[in-house]
C-alpha cells in the first residue's frame, strides 16, 4: 500500500474506527488495524468522506463583484454581466476561475461541474479561459464543463453555432436557460435535440421565479421521457416548486422520478435573488429538496454564483451550502441532517454521472477528512477540511485551531 488512513470515522458508519488503505490510486482495503508496509496517517476518530462534488457553480463570471452593482434582481444580474464580459478576455475568466477553483479545492471539493456562457457578445473567451483549467487542476479536481445560452438562443443568432463549437473544443454537457427567450419551449427541444445529436447530457437553468402557475419543468420531463433520456437530465434553481402546497409539490417529484430528470438547490443565490417583490414577495425562494428526495428524487445542493450581481456572497465551500439550505428548509433531524450531506456528496455524483466515486473498495481514493465525528456535526457546525486527497494524492493540509489558554 501507499497510504494507511489510521483510526477514520466513515461517514457511511461513524459508530466505529476503521483504516483506510490507498495503493495506485484506488481504495484498496477498509478494516481496523490494516497490517501493511505504507506510509501512516493518524485520523484520531474524525470524520473521512468522499470528496465534495459541486454540481452548479459559474467560474466564467466569478468574482467581478469590483466591477458591478449587486442590485438582487436576475434581470439587472443578467443585464450587469452583459454589460461586463464584453470586455472579458481568455486571461482575465483564466484568472477569476483559478482562483475560485481553488477555494472549491481548498474546501473538500473534489469534482466540479462548471456552467459556461457562450454567445456573440463573448464568443468563446470563457471557454478559452476555463479549459486550461481542466489539466493543470486534474491532480486536484475533475472539471466538467456545461456549455449553456444564458442570453437565450433562439433569440440570439449565431448562439447555437458557438455553443456547438465550444463542445467540440472540449465541453462535456449542455444547459439551457429557457426563460432567456421568447419561446422556452423551443429552447428545451432544441436543446434535447443538440443533446441527442451529439450524445451529451443536459443541465439546464429552469423555472427561475415564483410563478408557478405554469412549469417548464413538466415540458422538460415530457421530453426526458419521449427521448428517454431520463438519468442524464438535471435541473437547477427550479424555485417554482419553493412556493407549492404540499399536493403540489408531491405531484411535481412523482413527474421528475418517472422521468429520472434531478434537481439542484442554490441556496445563496435563490434567497438573495427571489421573493423581493409581488404576491410572492418575502418567500424564501428555496426548494425544500428534502421532501423530494422521499419522493424519490435525486437532488444535489451547490453554490452557483461566487462574488458577482447573482450572488454576491461566497468561498467555495458546499458545507456552508449544505448548512445554509438547513437552515433555511428546517430540516434539523438527524436523518434529514445526513440527507443534506448525501445532497453534496454521493447523491451529487449520481447527479453527474461520476464514476468510480464513493468510500468503496476498488473506487478512486477522493476523499476529504474533517474536524468532525459524524456528518451531522460536519453540517451543523460547518467543521473545517483538515486534508483532502485526489486519487490517493494529498492536495490539502490545515492544522486544527488550537486554542492557546493562559499557564
Amino acid at each position: 500500500m501507499d497510504l494507511i488512513l489510521r483510526d477514520a470515522r466513515l461517514a457511511s458508519d461513524a459508530t466505529r474506527l476503521t483504516d483506510i488503505g490507498i495503493a495506485g490510486g484506488k481504495i484498496v482495503a477498509i478494516a481496523p488495524r490494516l497490517a501493511a508496509e505504507a506510509e501512516t496517517l493518524d485520523i484520531g476518530g474524525r470524520l473521512v468522506s468522499a470528496g465534495f462534488v459541486e454540481t452548479h457553480l459559474h467560474l466564467d463570471k466569478a468574482c467581478i463583484l469590483d466591477r458591478c452593482q449587486a442590485e438582487g434582481d436576475l434581470g439587472a444580474a443578467i443585464r450587469e454581466v452583459t454589460r461586463l464580459k464584453a470586455a472579458f478576455t481568455a486571461e482575465d475568466v483564466y484568472a477569476r476561475a483559478r482562483r475560485t477553483l481553488e477555494r472549491c479545492i481548498l474546501n473538500g471539493t473534489t469534482h466540479v461541474r462548471t456552467h459556461l456562457e457562450v454567445d456573440p457578445g463573448i464568443g468563446l473567451r470563457g471557454l478559452e479561459g476555463v479549459l486550461p483549467l481542466v489539466r493543470e487542476y486534474a491532480w486536484a479536481v475533475d472539471l466538467e464543463i456545461c456549455i449553456f445560452p444564458q442570453e437565450g438562443m433562439l433569440n440570439n443568432p449565431g448562439t447555437e453555432e458557438l455553443m456547438v463549437a465550444a463542445l467540440k473544443r472540449g465541453g462535456n454537457l449542455i444547459g439551457a436557460c429557457p426563460y432567456t427567450d421568447t419561446n422556452p419551449h423551443g429552447q428545451i427541444d432544441r436543446i434535447f435535440a443538440l443533446a441527442r445529436e451529439l450524445d451529451v447530457d443536459i443541465d439546464m437553468h429552469l423555472d427561475f421565479d415564483l410563478d408557478a402557475d405554469t412549469m417548464d419543468l413538466t415540458h422538460v420531463c415530457r421530453r426526458a421521457e419521449e427521448l428517454r433520456y431520463g438519468g442524464r437530465v438535471a435541473a437547477g434553481h427550479v424555485t417554482r416548486l419553493s412556493v407549492l402546497t404540499p399536493e403540489g409539490l408531491a405531484a411535481a417529484a412523482a413527474r421528475l422520478r418517472s422521468a429520472g430528470v434531478a434537481l439542484t438547490v442554490l441556496p445563496s443565490t435563490d434567497l438573495f435573488l427571489m421573493g423581493r417583490t409581488g404576491p410572492n414577495s418575502g418567500a424564501r425562494g428555496v426548494t425544500p429538496a428534502h421532501h423530494l428526495l422521499g419522493h424519490g428524487v435525486n437532488c444535489s445542493l451547490a453554490t452557483n454564483n461566487v462574488l458577482n450581481p447573482f450572488t454576491p456572497f461566497g468561498d467555495g465551500s458546499l458545507l456552508r451550502m449544505a448548512n445554509l439550505y438547513a437552515n433555511v428548509c428546517r430540516a434539523a433531524s438527524s436523518a434529514e441532517i445526513a440527507e443534506c450531506f448525501a445532497m453534496i456528496t454521493t447523491r451529487a455524483a449520481a447527479l453527474v454521472n461520476a464514476r468510480s466515486y464513493g468510500l468503496t473498495v476498488g473506487n478512486d481514493a477522493d476523499l476529504v477528512v474533517l474536524d468532525c465525528d459524524s456528518v451531522q456535526a460536519a453540517v451543523r457546525e460547518l467543521a473545517p477540511v483538515l486534508y483532502v486527497f485526489k486519487r490517493g494524492r494529498r492536495t490539502v493540509t490545515r492544522s486544527p485551531a488550537v486554542l492557546h489558554r493562559p499557564p
